[in-house]
């Protein structure tokens, strides 16, 4: 059957060579996907070059102008066209791919932003004069003199001017803005040592500073601490756990925050390979693997990882814009960043983020002040032998008030936690401290020497009985419960391949199956602790993580859930009055058992509150 389309022209379709302006306009669509993009491209470029200063002005979140001047090393004067040439690099010879040491290496960059905007780079070598090259549209200026003292300035103007279609996908100027703002401080991580300052100009002027961190000194870890604490946060560097391990010649370091010191949404998530920052579906993968155990399912963790191994080992030629990486095995490099996380988190014990205490103590108000200037009236802290005595003194009429009285605390007679004939530490001293009471039947208040812990004793419990059960689970197996019939379930070619190739590791969890003949699959074995499941729905429930994350947690997911619940059902129940020795036994318990600073979900199981803050609160000092 013929018809006609108006798509189609009668006579045959004739093959042109594209000019270069085109071919360059073309590239930038892949290589220069917003401001942002732009940013990345000439702040590598300057990182390539040796910079130890990198300054970057934007304007109307970088549509108008974007300005990068570093200090590096500079351009020769007679190199400034052939670096507007497309594939024409100082990074590699070509000769082989696989052996990158730089973040650029393509020879597209340049190029592509004189194709979609107005550019002009001015440069200067050691021991030679400044010249400067101008490029818009695609057409490009002779190169004539300039004045620079040293190192380049790169400045693109009226970005996609030459793409008017391209301005119509732009986002406001703030999220441009923003996206410049993520983008830097991604490459300020990558190195502590750069000094970096954004400012944004729009309007003229010396412009208003919206990021600026200088270079750290000291050694890897002192500089990543210092800047991560510059870049996230003092909260984030004071709750994050150190990271260093290799395995085959993969090295993984940074730091990983404490579970409870997580996120809404994995915004705080920072990955990088060989220095160059990426977003792999792999590695982020890992991560949440890392953490699942610990959170819930909307919360997400936050880190800064950094994957240093031999160039051969991983292929960052991938995509145009380099934001992702293919390892040649990547099952190492997640099963280290996996190991790795989980190991850090077992050593922390039971920290709990200190965000927790801050949160705490902003939620108490005092008393609003009087009108008029109230006296001050400061008491001096009594000594500790004057404040066990009080303790005594008080402790025989709390005592009789439980009896007659329907209190809602109750109190714990204080002890010194040693005898003169003990070496051991008195309790006071333990990171959990000594309990002094209980209120609402649920919260044990306990005192530490340099302030007070409050603990959820449900929450508690019921992390130290889940701790115990996944132990057992380790030490013992998962039974498997064999199908009276064994269920056959079709799936297509690639799901069959993907599903088989991870039938060890389910066979652990007690989920047995294997091939059945051209693309079906038998389950034999289900878990036991499951009891009665759907085994085609749990089977394509596998199948569909495979295909979206390369990885399945969907078998550990409901078999921890159950272990969940019944640690839940199994643990002190909130209500229940507790005994001294009850109380003490659990914080003992809590100091020795790994991860039990967060409940299953998450949340915390303490808070811990420093003297002198509560005295702050008090106008003690």
């Amino acid at each position: 059957m013929a018809y006609s389309d108006p798509n189609i022209s009668a006579s045959r379709p004739v093959i042109r060579q594209l000019d270069e302006t085109a071919i360059n306009r073309i590239a930038a669509g892949e290589v220069v996907e917003r401001p942002a993009s732009a940013v990345k491209e000439l702040v590598e470029n300057a990182l390539d070059a040796g910079a130890s200063r990198i300054s970057i002005d934007v304007a109307d979140g970088g549509k108008t102008l974007i300005r990068v001047t570093d200090d590096g090393c500079g351009i020769a004067a007679e190199d400034l066209p052939l670096a507007l040439s497309r594939h024409a690099t100082s990074k590699i010879d070509g000769s082989d791919l696989l052996n990158i040491h730089t973040f650029g290496f393509r020879g597209e960059a340049l190029p592509s932003l004189g194709a979609v905007g107005r550019l002009t780079i001015t440069s200067r070598i050691a021991g030679a004069e400044a010249a400067q090259i101008r490029v818009a549209g695609g057409r490009i200026e002779p190169v004539k003199p300039a004045a620079l003292r040293t190192g380049t300035v790169v400045e693109l103007r009226d970005l996609f001017f030459a793409t008017p279609a391209r301005l119509k996908f732009m986002r406001t100027d703030r999220a441009e803005a923003q996206a410049i703002s993520d983008m830097v401080k991604r490459l300020a991580m990558a190195e502590p040592s750069v000094s970096f300052l954004l400012r944004d100009v729009s309007g003229g002027g010396e412009g208003r500073v919206s990021f600026r961190s200088d270079g750290e000194t000291g050694d890897l870890f002192d500089a990543l601490h210092a800047r991560l604490a510059r870049v996230l946060g003092r909260d984030f560097a004071e709750n994050a756990l150190r990271i260093d391990a290799t395995r085959e010649g993969i090295r993984l370091f940074g730091y990983a925050a404490l579970p409870t010191y997580s996120r809404g949404a994995a915004v705080a998530q920072y990955l990088f390979v060989n220095g160059r920052p990426v977003r792999d579906k792999m590695l982020t993968g890992a991560l949440r693997a890392a953490y699942f155990d610990f959170l819930s399912r909307d919360r997400h963790p936050a880190a800064a990882l950094f994957i240093d191994c031999p160039p051969v080992l991983v292929d960052v030629n991938v995509h145009p814009a380099k934001s992702e990486v293919r390892f040649r095995d990547p099952g190492v490099a997640r099963g280290l960043i996996v190991s790795s996380l989980r190991h850090a988190l077992a050593e922390a014990g039971h920290r709990a983020s200190t965000t927790i205490g801050h949160a705490t103590l902003g939620a108490m108000r005092p008393e609003p002040a009087p009108q008029e200037p109230a006296r001050v009236y400061q008491m001096d802290r009594p000594s500790e032998p004057a404040r066990q005595a009080a303790f005594r003194a008080q402790a025989t009429g709390f005592a009789e008030l439980s009896d007659n009285f329907s209190a809602r605390v109750v109190a714990v007679e204080p002890c010194n936690g040693a005898t003169e004939q003990s070496d051991e530490p008195p309790a006071e001293a333990r990171p959990l401290g000594a309990a002094r009471g209980q209120v609402h039947e649920n919260y044990i208040i306990a005192q530490t020497e340099t302030g007070m812990v409050i603990v959820d004793q449900h929450a508690a419990h019921e992390r130290l009985v889940y701790e115990r059960l996944k132990k057992q689970m380790a030490d013992t197996g998962v039974a498997s419960q064999a199908l009276l019939i064994p269920e056959i379930i079709d799936l297509a070619d690639d799901d069959r391949s993907r599903l088989l190739s991870v039938s060890e590791g389910l066979a652990q969890l007690g989920l047995a199956i294997e091939p059945f003949g051209g693309s079906a699959v038998a389950v034999r074995e289900t878990p036991a602790i499951l009891g009665e499941v759907d085994a085609k729905a749990m089977i394509l429930d596998i199948v569909d993580e495979l295909r979206d994350e390369g990885e399945s947690m969907s078998v550990q997911a409901r078999i921890e859930a159950i272990l969940s619940r019944v640690a839940c059902h199994g643990s002190v129940r909130s209500g229940r009055r507790m005994r001294a020795e009850e109380m003490n036994a659990l914080l003992r318990e809590m100091e020795a058992t790994p991860h039990s600073g967060q409940c299953n979900h998450g949340r915390p199981t303490y808070v811990e509150l420093k003297l002198s803050d509560i005295e702050r609160l008090f106008g003690r000092s």
